[in-house]
């Protein structure tokens, strides 16, 4: 429960005094009347035909002063409680049916910090759900986009092998690549959940102290077969005991990316290079290739969900991958900045908060 601050409790304050201080008025009003009445009509002279006069009076004038009060308290409520609780509630109701634009604007007056704060609470609301229908609608029309593409041609395939004239070796070829289509469908929806998770919640990275280098070696031995395969020679230069303290599980994820990237974009018999120095305040991890490389431009954008610079590489990602990555180093505070010449390969540079 949050805490009462000093200006809700002197509001809450400066209203119980001036309640206390009415209600006293008016007792004191009446009760003055009551013996000016007296004093008018008998002179001092106390009887009983006297007070029943004055105590009609009074009472009618009691009568009047709390109809006075009445309606004044009916045009403050409407004023104070009526119309913000009409705003807030129409404000409600266009959410509810999905306007998620819909913003309330600060109330001015005295005495309407509750209802600022109801308000300034919708209006979170409303941001965040607006946020999520944005990157729901983004996910819908990306993802449909992405995969127009390996649907058509798992559908090719499955076609092509329904003809009974096709030979062995043909059966398996159109089957190898169903499989592969489907295995890059399955990569991308992993990776979409991952990125969706990543952008729609809270995440408070868990503080584990490790050896960075040897999480860097795990990753790489991974990728020994797909490096074994296309005959990429890998250079390392990893310090060792360099040990770092932040959420080894989602900086796993950037590593594993990085190094898919260096070695799909890398031709057989280029190198990969892996280095992991100490910076004083941070860890300094670069992962070099001499793969294909990217346009200056290509560069700009690389960050970005389900961008693809090079059309002729489309098949080997979905854009995701570094998306991914750089969500993730933003959320562990640390830096990844990328080097890259046309031809020439990449470099990224990821700084990690030790």
């Amino acid at each position: 429960m949050k805490k009462p601050t000093l200006k809700s409790v002197l509001s809450s304050l400066n209203s119980f005094l001036l309640f206390f201080f009415t209600v006293g008025f008016i007792v004191s009003c009446c009760m003055m009347l009551f013996l000016s009445i007296l004093a008018n009509t008998m002179e001092l002279t106390l009887t009983s035909d006297n007070i029943a006069i004055a105590a009609k009076v009074t009472f009618w004038n009691v009568i009047l002063i709390s109809f006075l009060f009445k309606f004044a308290d009916y045009i403050r409520r409407k004023i104070m409680v009526d119309r913000p609780t009409k705003v807030i509630t129409e404000s409600t109701k266009k959410i509810m049916s999905g306007d998620f634009s819909v913003r309330i604007k600060p109330m001015q007056s005295s005495g309407m910090e509750g209802f600022n704060r109801i308000a300034m609470a919708i209006n979170k609301m409303a941001e965040e759900l607006g946020s999520v229908e944005t990157l729901r609608s983004d996910f819908i029309a990306n993802v449909s986009h992405e995969m127009k593409t390996p649907l058509a041609v798992m559908q090719n395939y499955g076609t092509l092998l329904q003809d009974k004239s096709i030979t062995e070796s043909e059966r398996i070829e159109y089957a190898k690549g169903i499989t592969d289509v489907s295995r890059r469908m399955a990569e991308m929806i992993t990776n979409i959940l991952k990125l969706n998770r990543l952008e729609n919640q809270q995440i408070f990275p868990k503080h584990d102290s490790f050896d960075l280098g040897e999480q860097l070696c795990d990753c790489l031995l991974r990728f020994e077969d797909v490096w074994e395969k296309a005959g990429i020679e890998i250079e390392t230069d990893i310090a060792e005991g360099l040990t770092v303290n932040t959420d080894a599980e989602l900086l796993s994820l950037v590593w594993s990316n990085l190094f898919s990237n260096a070695f799909k974009f890398t031709e057989s018999g280029g190198s990969v290079f892996v280095s992991l120095t100490d910076d004083g305040d941070h860890a300094t991890v670069t992962v070099r290739d001499s793969g294909c490389g990217m346009a200056p431009e290509t560069g700009k954008h690389i960050f970005e969900k389900f961008y693809q610079g090079d059309t002729s590489h489309s098949s080997r990602g979905n854009g995701l991958g570094l998306a991914l990555v750089k969500r993730v180093i933003d959320i562990t505070q640390g830096e990844i900045t990328v080097e890259s010449e046309l031809g020439k390969g990449s470099e990224f540079t990821v700084r990690v908060p030790k």
